[in-house]
């Protein structure tokens, strides 16, 4: 895996290309139980490269063994257009993996991904869905104070709980 790793820190589509021609593993995975894919978004690799890996078999419907998809992996990335591809592909903006419960769009609340919250919206990405501690999107929002994603959730300002919180 530490041949992908470089390959994919360095975002060298040709070298890529090489080390899949002599047989390399798409699927293989880091110690984390992260696959290339996932690397390759986490390395903030271009989108060539990644429909390289996917072109070449790399499963995108794949998690880690904390149950973080590829699809989280884009959402959490800022990464537009694989979260555009992957939604093309099937994926399921409502369906988690992990154990807690943590959505999609919760991690688009926490890192303040406008663009990908409105994709989920118009998705029709469940917004009342919690995590086990019972948080919604809107409270990670909140809690991160992403006021542009408060202005796209479901948020009421004037819920006591929301006191001294964004607006």
């Amino acid at each position: 895996m530490n041949k992908w790793l470089e390959l994919l820190k360095n975002n060298d589509y040709i070298n890529v290309k090489k080390y899949i021609k002599e047989g390399a593993d798409v699927n293989d995975y880091n110690e984390s139980g992260e696959s290339v894919l996932a690397c390759g978004i986490g390395a903030r690799c271009d989108i060539d490269l990644l429909f390289l890996l996917i072109d070449s078999g790399a499963d995108i419907f794949d998690y880690d063994e904390e149950g973080v998809s590829i699809f989280d992996m884009a959402v959490t990335f800022g990464n537009i257009e694989m979260v555009n591809y992957l939604i093309e592909k099937g994926i399921d903006v409502n369906k988690t993996n992990r154990r807690s419960g943590f959505t999609s769009l919760m991690a688009a609340a926490c890192y303040g991904r406008v663009e990908i919250t409105k994709i989920l919206l118009e998705q029709g990405v469940d917004q009342k869905a919690v995590d086990k501690k019972g948080f919604a999107a809107v409270d990670f929002a909140r809690k991160m104070n992403k006021k542009s994603i408060l202005k796209l959730l479901n948020y009421d300002e004037s819920d006591p709980k929301n006191k001294g919180c964004a607006k």
